[in-house]
């Protein structure tokens, strides 16, 4: 019998969604030997990230990743008012 772990993320960053989104939509792109399933959408400015793993420790490295890049990502934006 096999596990899997799943985790729902929402994220919403004033003014930034949609170019989060696409920062992030687009790793996801290019990343086509990920162990883990991630389904990235964007509804009402609200961007919806779903990860589903077969291994605790791949649904932690997505997790960290993800989370990360969504932070760097809004910390470009934020650097970038004048």
């Amino acid at each position: 019998m096999t596990s899997k772990f799943s985790a729902v993320l929402y994220i919403k960053d004033k003014g930034k969604t949609q170019a989060i989104f696409d920062s992030i939509s687009a790793d996801n792109r290019f990343y086509p030997e990920n162990p883990t399933q991630t389904k990235i959408s964007i509804k009402k400015d609200t961007i919806h990230i779903e990860i589903t793993a077969d291994e605790l420790a791949h649904m932690r490295a997505n997790l960290n990743s993800t989370l990360r890049l969504i932070q760097a990502s809004s910390d470009s934006l934020e650097s970038l008012k004048i």
